[in-house]
Order: structure tokens, then C-alpha cells, then sequence
């Protein structure tokens, strides 16, 4: 994210990213950064939302569990989910971290518009 940030600050576009790298950021985002006991990312009721990147094979798929603790994601699309984003791989990664808007939002918009206020890293 730091290289796209700093090319992106320069005025040009940004380098291309991967979809295995934009696959493994979005896993260490969901996985790692907002697992964290300070990530604001919560909901005062239990929602559910799908994270897919459409390009990236059956694996790149997230169901994350919000509420009033820290998200708890795993890397499955079992279970019904009130919303999802998906999209390109590294079209989602840059979504994800708030740098464009999501390719694709299906089910409750009002968890993507979540998302966008509170994900910030």
C-alpha cells in the first residue's frame, strides 16, 4: 500500500499490483490489522460480510463476523453474509484500504458505507 500511496503522491499512476500480492494484502488486512483488539471496525448488532476477489481462484474469498468486538475473519464462503464486495483482486485491495471505491457491492450497501467509516488503518 505504501508504494501505490507514494506513486499515487507523485501525480503519475500508480504501478500495477499482482492479484497474489493484492490477495495476501487483503488477507493480512482482514486477518491480521483488524483482528486487532484497537480496530475500530465494529457493529453494534452481528453482521456478516463477504470480502471476493472475483480474479484470484475459489480461495480468495473472506467471511468476516462483526460486532461489538474485533472482526473475526476466515477464509471460507460458508454460511449466508448480509453483503458482499468483490471485484479484481487488486482493484479490492485498493477498495479495501479506503484508496477507491469498492468494484462491486451486493446485498446491504449500508455494510460497504460501514466499511468506508470505519476500516481506517
Amino acid at each position: 500500500m505504501h508504494r501505490y500511496d507514494a506513486e499515487a503522491a507523485r501525480g503519475g499512476t500508480p504501478s500495477p499490483i499482482a492479484p497474489d500480492f493484492a490477495v495476501d494484502g487483503i488477507d493480512e488486512l482482514l486477518r491480521g490489522f483488524h483482528a486487532r483488539s484497537r480496530s475500530r471496525l465494529r457493529s453494534e448488532e452481528p453482521r456478516v460480510l463477504r470480502v471476493r476477489a472475483v480474479d484470484a481462484g475459489p480461495d480468495a474469498v473472506w467471511t468476516v463476523r462483526l460486532s461489538a468486538e474485533p472482526p473475526v475473519t476466515v477464509r471460507t464462503a460458508e454460511g449466508p453474509a448480509e453483503a458482499e464486495l468483490s471485484g479484481p483482486a487488486d482493484r479490492l485491495y485498493l477498495a479495501l484500504w479506503n484508496r477507491t471505491e469498492v468494484p462491486r457491492v451486493t446485498g446491504d450497501a449500508s455494510l460497504a458505507a460501514l466499511w468506508r467509516e470505519r476500516a481506517g488503518i
